[in-house]
């Protein structure tokens, strides 16, 4: 793995040096979207709406529209001065239990791993943590933004898991789940039944994507049947996928010829033709000249060619 952030946590006087690394990747098969009829990529560019030209990355800032139809544009300067907590310390506020974290609250996690000279603080709030069955909450910022989250352990690592802020989750505001339902016992105890029934361990490593694995074999199979094409070459101005600039095969392909040819004193087909159809060809030059731009030589064996033709 990769780290994405270094810095330290800090609860009290003491600091343990860590790295932070993505503990989840989502996976999925890739695809794009194609033209059905040749298989072309549909490409989206950044293009102002106001005059229909490319905007180019350096070009582009950020804007926020007021109530009243206004447009505030923040630039990279305005954001430089806004406050924001150092990049490089996960500062630790309170331990909570951690049955008092509502699970909504949690977003993405991640693990710290403690540098060398670390490992034993790093233990020591670990088990700290797993003794008293709490989580720390901290502020840190990451990507330029500062969040909420929780320190808990798993396993033997230590995990940074951010969260939401309170007015980011939304009320479930339901009127039907006020009204009164009569619940009879014999439906409930039925109902307990059921949940008795499947009631289980959970293990995550029982489950499997189907839509995925379904998806693969169907590419699989295509694949296997022939039902594939050839990927299409970008034309007109369209840059390549790589970035290389785009070459017209046909054009290079003759300009492959004429160097060939010119290598060989020889000249190119339409220009044969043209001087085989002139009358005053300069009759005396050097079997090793060369038809020239501006056509002010002409090859011997050009000439030869030409009489041969009249005779």
């Amino acid at each position: 793995m990769r780290a994405i952030w270094k810095g330290a946590v800090a609860f009290g006087l003491v600091n343990v040096p860590v790295r932070l690394y993505s503990a989840t990747g989502e996976h999925e098969v890739t695809l794009h979207q194609v033209h059905a009829a040749d298989g072309g990529r549909i490409r989206y560019r950044k293009v102002c709406s106001i005059d229909g030209e490319p905007v180019s990355m350096d070009e582009i800032a950020k804007g926020y529209e007021t109530a009243d139809g206004e447009l505030v544009v923040l630039t990279d300067d305005d954001f430089s001065r806004l406050p924001l907590r150092s990049e490089r310390e996960i500062e630790v506020i309170e331990f909570v239990p951690a049955d008092q974290v509502d699970p909504i609250l949690l977003g993405r996690t991640y693990y710290l791993e403690p540098d060398k000279t670390a490992a034993k603080p790093y233990a020591l709030l670990r088990e700290a943590l797993e003794q008293a069955d709490r989580m720390a909450v901290v502020r840190v910022a990451l990507r330029q933004r500062e969040s909420m989250a929780v320190l808990r352990v798993r396993g033997k690592v230590i995990c940074l898991q951010t969260l939401l802020w309170p007015d980011e989750v939304r009320e479930a505001d339901f009127p039907i789940l006020d009204a009164e339902i009569d619940v009879k016992p014999a439906e409930l105890a039925m109902a307990s039944s059921l949940v008795e029934s499947l009631a289980a361990q959970f293990d995550s490593s029982q489950f499997s994507d189907r839509y995925e694995s379904a998806l693969t074999e169907l590419i699989e199979a295509k694949v296997n049947a022939g039902d594939t094409r050839a990927l299409p070459q970008p034309g007109g101005d369209e840059p390549a996928e790589s970035g290389a600039q785009v070459v017209d095969l046909l054009a290079a392909l003759q300009r492959s010829v004429e160097k060939a040819r010119s290598a060989r004193g020889e000249a190119a087909p339409e220009e044969a033709d043209a001087e085989g159809a002139s009358s005053g060809s300069s009759g005396g030059t050097k079997k090793k000249a060369r038809t020239t731009k501006d056509g002010s030589d002409e090859p011997r064996k050009t000439k030869s060619k030409s009489k041969a033709q009249a005779s």
